[in-house]
């Protein structure tokens, strides 16, 4: 069992400040998921974690292959605990998120652009559509 689960005094301390500032319910699970991994890896609750062992935590994180995504979203429920439940914001100085490269949306050529307009059968489509 993690030590972050069930009628645990801290979860539901967070449980409530999260209910407090209206997250939502997805939201809540994946803070409170982040919280349960930090608790796994500690072996122990999170309330006197070290900064120190947060940035351990987080470089097992990269180092297990975990997506910067992940991390991410890991670290914002961390940052919610420490900085809102426990009001230890000095806990998370070493710890950042890590960039998410952005991908570029797909931009169609004229001629698949043509291709669409064409395919529709109307008119007021077709009139707004392309000109060329």
């Amino acid at each position: 069992m993690s030590y972050f689960e069930g009628s645990n005094p801290l979860r539901q301390r967070m449980i409530e400040d999260m209910t407090m500032r209206r997250l939502s319910p997805k939201t809540q699970i994946g803070y409170i998921r982040g919280v349960k991994k930090l608790a796994t890896f500690l072996k122990r609750s999170p309330e006197d974690a070290t900064a120190e062992e947060l940035r351990q935590f987080q470089l097992t994180l990269a180092e297990q292959g975990t997506s910067n995504i992940t991390i991410n979203a890991t670290l914002s429920g961390l940052t919610f605990l420490f900085h809102k439940s426990l009001n230890r914001p000095d806990v998370m100085l070493k710890v950042s998120t890590v960039p998410v490269p952005r991908k570029l949306p797909t931009v169609l050529s004229k001629e698949e652009v043509k291709q669409l307009i064409d395919a529709t059968h109307s008119i007021k489509y077709r009139v707004y559509g392309f000109n060329g």
